[in-house]
């Protein structure tokens, strides 16, 4: 009896991800070894409760009182409209670099070039802001008055940290990431339940008021609303960075989406949550309005726990920073690595590199020379003012020039989503609200208003959001024209849509 054949050796396990990845016409060059969690835990440190909480507390109780907690629901509901539509996207074409990626196939090269230029200095500049706001709180730890000067130079020493932690690679980011919204999330749930349920000195009825904080707006409390809505758009932005680590997420098409709404509602419900506490267990909210408190947070946590909790406060938001500013720098370095692997960013050919951690070291460092070039404008108190107030407006508008680009490439019919998330005709509707929405904010935002600079600002700070988006775009423009980036990607097209005669030949049939 003749022995049956030996079976050979077992195909090996078909990556699906690089092989999506390389129909998009690229390789797998970073390690690809996130999961769900993995990802989620990269939006949430970008957005951060408690740097959401403290980007907007004391300038929003200032400018509508305590009854500004209602912005924080309006915008966490105009950001799931953004959600919505980058989930299709991104469940399209998990490529890290998201807006310049999506830009590029929805609209073109010229366009998809300049969002993802926009977008990738609203990143680094607010990976500046982050620092320098992470600063006082290593000064409050150990109990130093700090100097502009030493201001900088321990912002400094934060990105360079970030950087060296990044450069190790998606695993070692992720693991301190982790560890560190880790200890935020649970430790501001903690206290926001604990001074919901133990230490409130007021009633609920304490959101209805304003206690006068309108005569700032001229007394017209809808102005007033409209610049807490600018200021609470801080609040809800970062869920990006999920895009951002896509080709190191497994599955990506699929987890992404996922991670996105879990980052965005988790940090939402957290914020709203620790908001409402705050002011609540606020001894004297009336103080906060009348700018005599300009730290209300810590004030009602200590004012509720006693001084013995002052040092482990410090701790929980210095950890929130510095999870949210290692998250957002490496974010920041995988966009200039996907520009410059198409070699339209300056200095593509060394910013491109990767190191053998499968890190993108080139986009590491050019980010983090950005980021601290910046930070020499905190020598200058009206200086920085000025980046941080630019920084909230060219965050929005990238959220904006997604959500056109994708609007506009549905209309067309060029664009129907073919991912894993296809809305139909309900996300044809809701494309238009965050068409709406994010046109709305980026405008509120831009507004120059004399009430969110300190009082006596120039001129310039006040303009500030809308001064420092024209300087990018412009700069932008000038790219565009000078060295003509949109070129190259359109040269790469068609190179890519031109037959492959030797693969050709391999798929021929044999002949008879």
């Amino acid at each position: 009896m003749s022995q049956p054949p030996s079976p050979g050796p077992a195909p090996a396990p078909q990556d699906t991800d690089a092989a999506r990845l390389n129909d998009l016409g690229y390789q797998q060059e970073l390690r690809r070894s996130l999961g769900i969690l993995g990802n989620i835990s990269m939006g949430f440190a970008v957005v951060s409760p408690v740097v959401a909480l403290y980007a907007v507390s004391m300038v929003a109780t200032t400018i509508a009182g305590p009854a500004w907690v209602w912005a924080l629901p309006v915008v966490l509901l105009g950001q799931c409209l953004v959600v919505n539509v980058y989930s299709e996207l991104a469940s399209q074409w998990p490529l890290t670099g998201g807006p310049y990626q999506w830009g590029r196939r929805l609209l073109g090269p010229s366009f998809g070039w300049l969002s993802g230029w926009v977008w990738q200095f609203a990143v680094m500049f607010g990976n500046t802001t982050v620092a320098y706001l992470a600063a006082p709180w290593v000064f409050a730890l150990v109990g130093v008055t700090p100097t502009p000067g030493t201001m900088v130079a321990v912002a400094a020493g934060i990105l360079l940290a970030c950087m060296l932690v990044n450069a190790f690679g998606i695993r070692i980011l992720s693991w301190f990431v982790t560890l560190g919204i880790a200890a935020e999330a649970v430790a501001s749930v903690l206290v926001g339940f604990a001074l919901l349920l133990f230490f409130r000195e007021h009633g609920f009825a304490l959101f209805t008021a304003t206690l006068g904080a309108e005569e700032l707006s001229g007394g017209s409390t809808a102005m007033a609303f409209l610049a807490v809505l600018a200021v609470a758009g801080w609040g809800f932005i970062g869920f990006d960075a999920c895009v951002s680590t896509a080709e190191e997420t497994k599955d990506a098409g699929r987890q992404v989406p996922r991670a996105m709404w879990w980052a965005l509602l988790s940090v939402g419900v957290v914020v709203i949550l620790n908001a409402m506490a705050v002011a609540l267990a606020h001894p004297d909210p009336a103080a906060v309005v009348a700018g005599k408190d300009l730290d209300p947070v810590t004030t009602a946590v200590i004012s509720s726990f006693g001084s013995w909790s002052d040092k482990p406060f410090v701790c929980v938001v210095l950890i929130g920073f510095l999870a949210c500013a290692m998250a957002s720098q490496g974010g920041a370095a995988r966009g200039v690595y996907s520009l410059a692997r198409d070699g339209v960013f300056p200095f593509s050919r060394y910013v491109r590199k990767v190191n053998r951690r499968q890190a993108p070291i080139g986009g590491l460092i050019a980010s983090t020379v950005v980021s601290s070039s910046a930070l020499l404008l905190g020598l200058d108190a009206t200086a920085i003012g000025s980046l941080i107030a630019f920084g909230t407006a060219a965050t929005f508008l990238p959220f904006f020039l997604v959500s056109l680009a994708a609007l506009v490439a549905r209309l067309r019919g060029t664009w129907v989503p073919s991912g894993h998330i296809r809305l139909g005709r309900g996300g044809t509707f809701l494309n238009v609200l965050a068409v709406l929405w994010t046109a709305f904010e980026v405008a509120n935002v831009c507004w120059p208003r004399a009430v969110l600079a300190p009082p006596g600002a120039p001129w310039y700070q006040v303009w500030a959001g809308l001064l420092g988006t024209g300087v990018v775009i412009t700069a932008g423009l000038v790219y565009l024209l000078v060295r003509r980036p949109q070129d190259k990607l359109r040269a790469a097209e068609r190179t890519a849509a031109e037959p492959d005669p030797e693969r050709a030949a391999e798929l021929a049939p044999e002949p008879s």
